[in-house]
């Protein structure tokens, strides 16, 4: 299974993501501490699982799903073997563990104003 996080508050106003076989494994409310002044203070994070054969099509997805009025935002999202880092209108993927892959998602953050506490998913 793939695992993910979703911040609620990334999602563009008046955007439906359905049709998903999503498992929610927890929700979370909770105050970011890191966030940009461009971010709400308090995140609904949402944690879930997909299917593997169904993680690239889901990161397609919320690629067109996020805000991209410049919040920073991405979702996180990775099998045993890959890292799908969500962002708007585009999705870097890389084998796990591939420090060059990571630099360049890390890169593309930074670019779109992700400070470096929020690039923090697994390796």
């Amino acid at each position: 299974m793939a695992a993910g996080v979703l911040i609620a508050e990334s999602l563009l106003v008046g955007t439906v993501v359905d049709d998903l076989s999503l498992l929610v494994r927890k929700i979370q409310r909770s105050a970011s501490g890191n966030a940009t002044l461009d971010q709400p203070p308090v995140w609904t994070l949402i944690y879930f699982d997909v299917a593997d054969a169904e993680a690239e099509a889901l990161a397609a997805h919320l690629s067109k799903a996020l805000d991209t009025s410049g919040s920073g935002w991405y979702v996180d999202l990775h099998t045993a073997q890959e890292s799908f880092i969500v962002f708007p209108g585009r999705v870097l993927r890389y084998r796990r563990g591939d420090p060059q892959g990571r630099a360049e998602a890390e890169e593309y953050g930074r670019a779109l104003g992700i400070p470096d506490s929020q690039l923090d998913w697994p390796t």
